[in-house]
């Protein structure tokens, strides 16, 4: 079992900057991915962005390319999501998440998540 715990979420209003913050703890696989899915009102939950386990590899969703960055931590259970001009449509609860593959090329999810934080961008 895999624990994933959020941190970093809140309000911010348009154009800001926000850093959400991940850390894995349990079972770790050897070769994995992390990443960050978004869940808005109405909308269809997507990757926003995933890095692989030595962080040689990051994948963006159209909506975060150019405006979020996705890094690893110095302890490689911690991933970090920086996110700037951020625009009202990034409102949603965001899922720190990990599998042994690639979810988000083949349409499924990750087999853990965590508890999610809320990010609430005003106009």
């Amino acid at each position: 079992q895999v624990q994933l715990e959020e941190s970093g979420g809140g309000p911010v209003q348009a154009g800001g900057s926000l850093r959400l913050s991940c850390t894995a703890s349990g079972s770790t696989f050897s070769s994995y991915y992390m990443g960050w899915l978004r869940q808005a009102p109405g909308k269809e939950r997507e990757t926003v962005a995933a890095i692989n386990w030595n962080g040689a590899s990051t994948y963006y969703g159209d909506s975060a390319k150019g405006r979020f960055t996705i890094s690893k931590g110095n302890a490689k259970n911690t991933v970090y999501l920086q996110m700037t001009s951020l625009k009202p449509e990034d409102t949603g609860v965001y899922y720190c998440a990990t599998d042994q593959g690639n979810w988000w090329a083949y349409g499924s999810s990750p087999q853990y998540w965590g508890q999610g934080t809320q990010v609430t961008v005003s106009s």
